[in-house]
């Protein structure tokens, strides 16, 4: 279990709700769905960098609050038109205790120019 880290609860995040956690790489956000699943990416969106936790959760995506971006929670992916991908990572959940992967993320971010 050396590599992951423990977070917290799941009763922590919020439904529809995210938390930011610091990590050596930088920022993750981890969110909540209505349906108690829970996914962590990289706290980036792929167009300006904007802070994904801050963003509206619905369904499985996560909307940016800053121009709106739409982000698939299960492989950071942006929804089309738009393109890129925020970083991944891996979640695993023990007895409601949420551990996060201390390994490089599943899924590199693509920023755009």
């Amino acid at each position: 279990m050396s590599n992951w880290l423990e977070i917290g609860n799941i009763e922590d995040i919020p439904k529809l709700g995210a938390r930011v956690v610091k990590t050596v790489e930088g920022d993750v956000a981890v969110f909540r769905t209505a349906n108690d699943e829970i996914f962590a990416l990289r706290d980036q969106c792929p167009h300006k960098k904007g802070p994904l936790s801050q963003g509206i959760v619905h369904g499985k995506r996560v909307t940016c609050p800053m121009h709106n971006w739409v982000i698939e929670l299960a492989d950071g992916q942006a929804v089309a038109p738009d393109e890129g991908c925020a970083g991944v990572y891996k979640i695993m959940l023990e007895e409601g205790r949420i551990l996060l992967s201390l390994k490089k993320n599943i899924t590199e971010m693509r920023e755009l120019p």
